[in-house]
């Protein structure tokens, strides 16, 4: 729930079963794209952006859905987290410029793709997104080779500079993550 929901359940009062959900996720160190008084949809937007990256860079809108429903996240269907999956996606999150949403050209039949938007670019990197997949798999940042290489370049061009950037060491990237996360096979 906190890697996707940027939730986390924690147990109030043991005797009558009280519980909470707890805004938890905070990637960039404010609440990210959220609604005004809403939950955090940061976790939301690191999957969107880790189906993109491990798509290369660009996904197919009918996998992106495809996955969002193994999630129980269905275009059309009120979510109690997200509201209109289909709006937050297409309308909200183009508007905020965290993605790109456009017809892929002589596309037959009509389709359209999901891109990484500007302001995911500034507000996110590619390592971090990994970090998050890692997470979501409870795997290591190397279980992913290419995206990890892709990733590093993304490092050292973000740093402006070749060579300079700041990767993980072998032994980090290497290390089992500390969350406890349920895997899935469809990321």
């Amino acid at each position: 729930m906190e890697l996707v929901f940027g939730l986390e359940l924690t147990e109030v009062d043991r005797s009558r079963n009280i519980y909470a959900l707890i805004k938890k996720l905070n990637l960039r160190g404010d609440e990210g794209p959220s609604e005004e008084g809403g939950l955090p949809k940061s976790g939301f937007l690191m999957v969107l952006l880790g189906i993109i990256f491990m798509k290369g860079n660009h996904a197919p809108g009918e996998e992106v859905w495809e996955f969002l429903s193994v999630l129980g996240v269905y275009t059309g269907r009120k979510h109690w987290i997200f509201g209109e999956p289909r709006k937050l996606i297409t309308k909200d999150l183009v508007q905020k410029k965290y993605l790109k949403y456009h017809q892929v050209p002589n596309g037959d039949p009509l389709h359209y793709d999901f891109l990484w938007g500007p302001r995911a670019y500034v507000d996110f990197n590619k390592m971090k997104v990994l970090e998050v997949l890692a997470k979501f798999h409870d795997t290591v940042l190397t279980s992913f080779p290419d995206l990890y290489n892709k990733a590093l370049r993304d490092q050292v061009e973000r740093a402006g500079l070749r060579g300079t950037a700041r990767a993980p060491t072998m032994a980090e990237a290497s290390a089992p993550s500390r969350a406890k996360s349920y895997s899935s096979s469809h990321i």
